[in-house]
């Protein structure tokens, strides 16, 4: 079975220049690009590797501008805009046509937008509470709520807030985010998540796309007001037990268990 690798991958996006870190399986199965949350970085994916069920089956993971061990020489620059011309540049890097595509909080919104944009290439799409809604701004509307001159107070500020949150695995989330995203790019990061998730129209794209959809969910978040819309039209729907926002952290088997599922029952379809 072929390795997971681990490698650098220089871009230009937007005339910014990126040096990714990049995590990757080859093979002949039609892949999976996993595109991580606020916070966190590859590593949520990698495990991967470790479920049977997905023995043979190709993936990318990898550092997104501004978080993890990707270099970014202007972090000033990074928005949801460049997260999703990124991951279209790592696609067309890799000649990947057609593809499964996860993605988590901030990267469930860029994988929506790619999606949008790469319709008929996307097999299915599995959302785990990426935004969708104005009420999914929990997160990066704290740049509105919480206003700072000092990006790098900010983000103090915010893993404190995070740290304290009630919320399953919100320590965790927290203890390891001054060394998962730099200080510098968050601003641009929460701005352009809240201006796209108040007048960007996600719900509608979420529900136009051609691709089998599923939006998965921890359980302490099942009062999302939109869940039961989403049902209707035909989304399936994932609750993941004992889980806030963070599956892969709290209900890892339980997370993986239904993406492997629901990727073959897309295969199957």
């Amino acid at each position: 079975m072929p390795e997971v690798l681990k490698e650098r991958l220089p871009l230009r996006v937007r005339d910014v220049g990126l040096d990714l870190s990049l995590a990757r399986r080859a093979g002949d199965a039609a892949p999976i690009l996993f595109l991580h949350g606020f916070g966190s970085t590859k590593e949520d994916y990698v495990d991967i590797a470790r479920y049977p069920a997905f023995d043979g089956r190709p993936f990318i993971a990898y550092d997104a501008p501004g978080c993890g061990a990707t270099a970014c020489d202007d972090l000033s620059a990074v928005s949801i805009p460049l997260l999703v011309e990124t991951a279209h540049a790592v696609l067309d890097h890799h000649r990947i046509e057609r593809f499964h595509l996860v993605g988590h909080s901030m990267g469930g919104l860029t994988a929506l937008l790619l999606a949008h944009a790469l319709r008929e290439r996307v097999l299915s799409f599995i959302d785990i509470e990426g935004n969708v809604a104005p009420e999914d701004c929990f997160l990066s509307r704290q740049i509105v709520d919480y206003p700072a001159d000092d990006p790098e107070a900010f983000l103090d500020a915010f893993i404190e807030r995070a740290w304290h949150a009630p919320f399953h695995s919100s320590a965790l989330y927290a203890a390891s985010l001054r060394h998962k995203v730099r200080a510098a790019a968050v601003r641009g990061i929460f701005t352009s998540m809240v201006e796209l998730s108040d007048h960007g129209g996600l719900m509608t794209k979420f529900l136009g796309l051609p691709c089998r959809r599923m939006f998965m969910y921890g359980d302490q978040n099942a009062t999302l007001s939109y869940l039961p819309r989403l049902q209707d039209a035909g989304v399936s729907l994932a609750r993941i037990r004992q889980s806030g926002h963070f599956p892969m952290y709290s209900n890892p088997a339980e997370m993986w268990q239904r993406i492997a599922a629901f990727i073959a029952s897309s295969e199957a379809a």
